[in-house]
């Protein structure tokens, strides 16, 4: 018998897919549940989106109906079919982490979820029936502190002492070019650093990856500034405590993970005002919220005191405030409420 199913329909492993794993991975130890579709690390595996309704049709004792957690629109579209259409027992929990109004499609697919759960005070003020403000949590254990960073710097193979990086999909609205104009600044004046640029571009945007490219090697820093294509979920957990700063810039973001995960392994960052990303920096221990990104990278590289100090804050910061397990209990609330029928 099942309560829950939880949804991912999307084949490549994104942003929304790294919280929904990590929500997952602690719901798999507090509920008969089901992941629906694509497999994501370390969660149980999936069913097929067929499975998922069969398994809807009977609740487990005690729940009137099987709770279908969705992020996505066509998860959102899939779990309405079981709902409305095939008429099987199920309730529909959607997060929401966009800080601008949806456009009409969506609007008209949330508006009919049972329950909606935001995870800023900013983003539930673009959807309706919200239901509960959870900030999304980041996996302390799978993200922790590596014993000596520059041993393991050294491990990953990649040239230099150190290492800085930005990681996500590479097209404007991530910011990319700021991330290569700060670091042609910032580099120069620290030779015994390399950066990365972790995510791959769709085809849409791989001229805008060639310009970048371009503009590096016209830099002199092909060497130094390495485009390395998407790494898997479990590589890039092995290779976030081995960098030594996180640097996120943002034009746009809903939420942002990658400063979180960076938290958890002891790495601090240097970001644009976007995303929750303020929310995170803790006044400025954890992280740096700014618009002049080359400048506040090279004085954290340059001052090893100050670093330090924001590497051990960052991951209290992460432990105390935002990890999986408050995510997974705030969900919880509202599923229990739902089943309630409060």
């Amino acid at each position: 018998m099942t309560e829950l199913i939880v949804t991912n329909f999307n084949p490549n492993f994104t942003g929304v897919s790294a919280t929904a794993a990590g929500v997952v991975r602690v719901q798999a130890g507090r509920y008969d549940m089901a992941l629906a579709d694509v497999a994501l690390p370390g969660c149980p595996a999936p069913v097929s989106r067929a499975t998922a309704r069969q398994l809807s049709r009977a609740p487990a004792p005690g729940r009137p109906f099987v709770i279908w957690h969705v992020r996505r629109n066509p998860e959102m579209r899939a779990a309405l079919w079981a709902r409305d259409v095939l008429r099987l027992p199920v309730r529909i929990v959607f997060t929401s982490a966009a800080q601008r109004r949806h456009s009409a499609w969506p609007r008209w697919l949330i508006s009919r979820m049972d329950a909606v759960i935001a995870t800023t005070d900013a983003a539930a003020g673009f959807v309706p029936n919200v239901r509960a403000v959870v900030p999304h949590g980041v996996d302390c254990d799978r993200f922790a502190p590596a014993p000596d960073r520059r041993a393991a710097w050294a491990a990953t193979g990649y040239p230099g002492a150190r290492g800085v990086a930005t990681i996500g999909r590479i097209r404007p609205e991530k910011g990319t070019d700021r991330f290569v104009e700060a670091m042609i600044e910032a580099l120069p004046r620290h030779p015994d650093t390399t950066a990365l640029v972790i995510g791959r571009a769709g085809a849409a945007d791989r001229a805008f990856l060639d310009r970048l490219k371009a503009q590096v090697a016209a830099a002199g820093l092909s060497e130094r500034l390495l485009f390395t294509g998407e790494i898997g979920a479990d590589a890039l957990c092995a290779l976030m405590p081995a960098l030594s700063l996180i640097v996120q810039l943002p034009r746009y973001e809903g939420y942002g993970m990658v400063p979180l995960e960076g938290m958890a392994s002891g790495v601090p960052f240097v970001a644009s005002d976007a995303g929750h990303y303020a929310e995170f920096s803790d006044g400025g221990r954890a992280g740096i919220v700014t618009a002049e990104a080359a400048g506040a990278v090279s004085a954290l590289l340059t001052d090893a005191g100050r670093l330090d100090a924001m590497a051990r804050a960052a991951r209290e910061v992460a432990v105390a405030r935002h990890s999986i397990t408050r995510e997974a209990d705030g969900i919880g609330v509202v599923y229990e409420a739902l089943w309630a029928g409060r």
